[in-house]
């Protein structure tokens, strides 16, 4: 790529100013990880639309990783977004307006440009196909108060859902991992909207073979979560799927996964389910 094309870049493309990150601290944009060196001061040239940003501290010496914090934004052209990492709680805040703004203008005069990691633009086709439904609505929709998603948060949150074996053990371990300790023990508060979608189906007046019937293909109950929970938007549902399969393969965030889990065993489920075109069913 030549000067020329890479300043364009640069300028039209979103910058992630991130401030006083220790170093070995792990950050992450989208399918991509960096690596925190010393002069490192953020990401530039990502292209705008929606992107989950997420980092994990680190230990002095870089051996030991906290639990990984994500969070999605939607950014426009040309748009810089400042975070300051905060010492105490390890984790990125947002500054002030009046520092914001002075950031701002110093990230479009170029004054951090040799401190700022280039976005691989040859990941963003794969990027893209992970999150082609997920817009400013669907992130607004279903993040958390504060946006910050971790499994850090999450003791205690996805006690009333079934899970496996293993599931279980790691909701256990993060009941007294030191980490739970160091969060907000409101977890209502930290807690994702994502849809409540029902495992098995009950109506009155019906018995026997119809109920099982109605349980064995689920798309009379897909139907109506469209229409009641969804506003009968796929693309809403396809949004939800894609914000938690990201949410858990980025974020590593257990209640992310469950309501993904919930979600594609719906979705296995509606055998009769032709006519509806979902389109994208992840793995």
């Amino acid at each position: 790529m030549d000067a020329d094309a890479a300043l364009e870049l640069v300028k039209h493309g979103t910058t992630l100013l991130l401030l006083d990150v220790p170093q070995y601290t792990l950050i992450g944009v989208d399918t991509q990880m960096f690596s925190v060196g010393p002069s490192f001061k953020g990401i530039k040239m990502i292209p705008p639309g929606p992107h989950f940003v997420y980092y994990s501290s680190s230990s002095r010496d870089g051996k030991e990783f906290s639990p990984i914090i994500g969070f999605f934004v939607d950014t426009c052209p040309s748009e810089v977004i400042v975070r300051r990492w905060d010492q105490q709680e390890e984790r990125l805040v947002k500054v002030s307006e009046e520092e914001e703004e002075r950031y701002c203008q110093a990230v479009k005069s170029l004054e951090f440009d040799r401190q700022l990691g280039p976005y691989n633009l040859s990941q963003n086709g794969d990027w893209k196909q992970l999150s082609n439904y997920i817009s400013k609505s669907i992130i607004v929709r279903f993040e958390p108060i504060g946006g910050e998603i971790s499994v850090a948060c999450e003791p205690g949150m996805v006690n009333n859902i079934p899970k496996m074996v293993m599931e279980k053990t790691l909701d256990d371990q993060l009941e007294i991992s030191k980490f739970s300790t160091s969060v907000n023990k409101n977890v209502n508060s930290r807690r994702c909207y994502y849809t409540s979608i029902p495992r098995f189906i009950k109506q009155k007046g019906l018995q026997g073979q119809e109920l099982t019937s109605l349980n064995l293909d689920k798309t009379q109950l897909l139907e109506t979560l469209l229409i009641k929970d969804y506003g009968g938007s796929e693309d809403v549902l396809l949004g939800e799927l894609q914000f938690a399969f990201i949410a858990f393969l980025m974020g590593q965030s257990l209640e992310a996964f469950l309501q993904w889990k919930s979600l594609v065993s719906l979705l296995f489920g509606c055998t009769k389910a032709v006519s509806i075109n979902l389109t994208l069913i992840f793995f």
